[in-house]
């Protein structure tokens, strides 16, 4: 049953409520370290490509590079989030952190291609500026045991806030950090963008002191039957939801399929090629898409308490990808940022809703593995469609390729997922069910 505007009016002022300090402690380091590590992720996608070209790798070469750097965080996150909620939350978040610290260091040491390949496949880097590895999965969970399911998807749509501003912000520093230093003449093209690399790594640390500091109130409470996960369905970490959630994985992984194909990394390279758009702009054409898209999931949880999940995250994303088509037939620079700018203020309402769909239909003992599993999908999905993108943009004919198949591909997945599960209902949730 659709809520009434009681109901809308109570879920806003309890999203407000948020704000104003009714956060557990751990709530509020959870809203830390997503700021924390999409701002790493937001510096990091601005200059990655061309930091890469830079060590002499070519289209082909990067494009590979980051295929398995996504293939490689896709198997990582799988193995630390499915086993998550049974070997200790904190203890796999701050593994991840490792991981993220150590790719960013030898990311910014080294020049062989080969070790690049190595590092980047086992540890976390993110060339879309967007979440890989195991975090936003298991933080997904930890956050929805630390507050109420009434307020789960306004928690969300904060959560998402948090990690636009923060990309917005690393966006911003990414690209003016090396303009910054290429005004000094002791400072080479390639050791001013390998900077912004050496920062990620730092945040990595910083990140995995952090995650240190959650309370045992963040992991899994034991559930009734005093399982302990260990028959074959339980291998992926789930009793009870495995069918459905591999069901909303295959639609996701078609989604992100879409979205490799204009990762932020090569959409800031395609900027860069085609109008010879310089860093510093760059950072903040990102700053204001990532704010913009940070904006707009606040919108997403009151269209969501309204018209419910799945309908706002079709709804929302549909015309958003038309956008994402008209991006590379704008014919000047200001037009194709405005195209873009307008698609990420409605690009990303699906975020909240969609995690907080996937926390309602499932125990909560199977929270961190469901959003493993999708997280995985994503990731899997996402990791194919760079090597195809190396290729296209080596050939200058065919670099606007990538926006027309990724706009096509994600107008087919948003039809798929209101014909699948428009009727499937979580049992509770902020007023949706």
């Amino acid at each position: 049953m659709r809520p009434n505007r009681l109901t809308s009016c109570l879920n806003e002022s309890e999203a407000t409520v948020i704000l104003l300090g009714t956060l557990t402690r751990d709530g509020w380091l959870l809203l830390l370290t997503r700021f924390t590590r999409l701002f790493a992720y937001g510096a990091l996608s601005v200059v990655l490509v061309i930091y890469l070209s830079g060590l002499s790798l070519s289209e082909p070469q990067i494009g590979t590079l980051l295929t398995l750097t996504l293939a490689g965080d896709a198997v990582v996150s799988l193995i630390l989030t499915t086993r998550a909620d049974r070997i200790g939350r904190r203890r796999m978040l701050i593994v991840g952190s490792v991981l993220m610290a150590v790719a960013g260091f030898i990311f910014a040491s080294s020049r062989s291609l080969l070790v690049l390949t190595i590092v980047g496949t086992l540890g976390v880097i993110s060339p879309s500026g967007n979440e890989v590895g195991p975090f936003l999965s298991i933080e997904q969970a930890a956050l929805s045991q630390v507050i109420g399911d009434r307020i789960r998807t306004s928690a969300f749509a904060w959560y998402a806030l948090t990690g636009s501003v923060a990309s917005a912000l690393g966006s911003l520093l990414g690209g003016l950090l090396p303009h910054v230093l290429r005004a000094s003449e002791k400072v080479s093209v390639t050791s001013a963008y390998r900077s912004v690399v050496i920062l990620y790594a730092a945040l990595g640390i910083a990140l995995g002191l952090l995650f240190g500091q959650l309370s045992p109130m963040a992991e899994v409470k034991a559930q009734p039957d005093g399982s302990k996960l260990l028959t074959a369905k339980e291998l992926f970490g789930m009793r009870h939801s495995l069918n459905i959630v591999l069901r909303l994985s295959s639609l996701f992984a078609l989604d992100s399929f879409a979205g490799g194909f204009v990762v932020q990394s090569f959409t800031a390279y395609w900027f860069y090629l085609r109008y010879g758009v310089d860093p510093a702009t760059l950072g903040a054409i990102f700053f204001g898409a990532n704010l913009f898209a940070g904006i707009s999931a606040l919108l997403a949880a009151r269209l969501a308490t309204r018209f419910g999940l799945v309908n706002t995250m079709v709804l929302t994303h549909l015309p958003s990808n038309v956008l994402l088509i008209l991006v590379p037939l704008m014919p000047t620079l200001p037009l194709a940022s405005f195209v873009l700018l307008l698609r990420f203020s409605i690009s990303q309402m699906d975020v909240p809703t969609r995690q907080s769909y996937t926390m309602a239909i499932v125990r909560p003992d199977e929270r961190s593995a469901a959003a493993g599993i999708t997280g995985v999908a994503r990731t899997v999905g996402a990791s194919i469609a760079p090597f195809v993108v190396g290729f296209l943009f080596a050939r200058p004919r065919l670099i606007n390729l990538p926006f027309f198949i990724a706009g096509i591909l994600k107008i087919a997945y948003d039809l798929l997922l209101y014909r699948g599960f428009v009727t499937v209902q979580p049992s509770r949730g902020d007023g949706v069910s």
